[in-house]
């Protein structure tokens, strides 16, 4: 027992001080715990309040969301095509995500306006890996493994194309565009918590009902199906969710790759093979993770920042080959 609750104890501590890293200190300006207290309190320092409250908390809330968000994706991704390099940036579920809404915002700006950002992007993620699917021939079979990582690669590789060539078309969305493709939290503000924070609450209810049923998915389809539970709904059901956590977080930050590749990995080391564990200690790791490449993003580049995206992609480049290499589970 104790060593269960040091198991979760740990990951826990480690998102909280991340997260107070990310909100205090991890800036050219840094601000002291007392300091930050004292802002709230009646007569504080209103500049420290307004920085706080208006421009880092935002930042670091959606931080830890999105990395929660993506690395419950990725779990669902490889539950369901029973793939260990499964993720939603190598199944183009990201790039897919990312050419709907450049071509949204190309060709009709102002269908871009509230939930209808995160609509688009998730219409545009749900699109690709349909089609993923479909070349592989389902991709859920033992035998479609190493076909639907193919047709991954091969729909992400047509939709940063097709992406890539609206840019040159419309040159003049064309800086914006390539600073949010980089994948960054830096702009955000309570509007994207406001986008995001719906589908992350989405996302616990989900796994909190479905974590049990889905740990069947690993059985064989007939030992599955002898149990009476439906496999093609709860692999739809798997798929949608997927799908619509992707298409709030390319909305909110850009496409952000690899933490749906390596979290569900670590979270199966730390926390074991049952769902019921793996989904809820990815989103703690997937949120540090997040928080620890957003601090880092700042700190390397000082005084300048660069895309949490690029640190990521840093950091899960060489996993992906290690991974690729086959010596995952």
């Amino acid at each position: 027992m104790a060593n269960l609750f040091i198991r979760w104890l740990l990951p826990a501590a480690g998102v909280v001080l991340l997260f107070g890293g990310s909100l205090l200190w991890a800036y050219s300006t840094p601000i002291t715990p007392a300091e930050a207290a004292a802002a709230w309190r009646p007569g504080g320092d209103e500049l420290t309040r307004a920085i706080l409250a208006d421009m880092r908390l935002p930042r670091s809330l959606v931080a830890a969301v999105l990395g929660a968000n993506l690395a419950v994706a990725g779990a669902l991704m490889q539950t369901i095509t029973r793939n260990p390099l499964a993720s939603p940036s190598l199944l183009s579920v990201n790039a897919g995500a990312s050419l709907g809404m450049v071509a949204v915002s190309v060709f009709s700006p102002a269908a871009l306006s509230g939930f209808g950002i995160a609509a688009v992007a998730s219409m545009g993620g749900a699109l690709s890996w349909l089609l993923v699917i479909m070349i592989s021939g389902g991709g859920f079979s033992s035998a479609d493994r190493n076909r639907v990582i193919l047709a991954g690669i091969s729909v992400s590789a047509f939709c940063v194309a097709a992406t890539k060539a609206m840019l040159i078309i419309a040159d003049d969305h064309a800086i914006g565009i390539m600073n949010w493709l980089a994948g960054s939290v830096a702009n955000v503000s309570w509007e994207q918590w406001q986008t995001v924070f719906p589908f992350f609450l989405l996302t616990a209810v989900f796994c909190a009902v479905f974590a049990s049923r889905l740990n069947l998915l690993s059985l064989s389809d007939e030992s599955a199906q002898s149990l009476g539970i439906n496999l093609a709904r709860m692999r739809w059901y798997a798929n949608i969710m997927s799908v619509l956590i992707v298409g709030s977080a390319v909305s909110v930050a850009g496409p952000i790759a690899f933490i749906g590749l390596l979290v569900p990995h670590l979270a199966r080391y730390w926390a074991g093979y049952d769902l019921r564990g793996v989904l809820p200690m990815s989103m703690l790791l997937g949120a540090a993770l997040m928080l620890a490449a957003d601090i880092l993003s700042r700190f390397l580049a000082f005084p300048g920042e660069i895309p949490a995206g690029a640190v990521l992609a840093l950091v899960g480049a060489p996993v992906f080959v290690f991974f690729a290499r086959g010596r995952c589970s």
